[in-house]
């Protein structure tokens, strides 16, 4: 069932809306928009996935030099990667998060409690 003439005005009018308000939020609704943050994470990917082809084939080898340029290649892809999902997490977590006290801080409590009374 399609919608009627009357539903799609008042969607594009919805949408219009939304693109003047957070034009961020509906590039990702969309996904019209692929963020700086996303190609970083498929470049580190593929260069991850490129040192441990070389890395392989260095083990083939028998060639220790080659083996530890792909290493190093390794490792590099998987700082872009770890480095994109911390930016994520810290623009996606905000600077609204609460910390739950862990039970190190209740036995800090109970240690004070106990310094207190003595």
């Amino acid at each position: 069932m399609g919608l009627s003439d009357h539903e799609r005005k008042v969607l594009a009018e919805m949408e219009a809306a939304l693109e003047q308000e957070d034009p961020k939020l509906l590039s990702t609704l969309t996904g019209k928009a692929r963020t700086k943050q996303s190609s970083r994470a498929l470049l580190g990917t593929a260069v991850l996935l490129i040192g441990l082809l070389l890395l392989i084939t260095a083990l083939v080898a028998k060639a220790t030099l080659i083996g530890v340029a792909a290493f190093l290649v390794s490792l590099t892809g998987l700082i872009l990667i770890i480095t994109n999902l911390s930016v994520r997490a810290n623009r996606s977590g905000g600077s609204k998060k609460v910390k739950k006290p862990g039970w190190g801080s209740s036995l800090n409590e109970r240690w004070d409690r106990r310094n207190e009374q003595q």
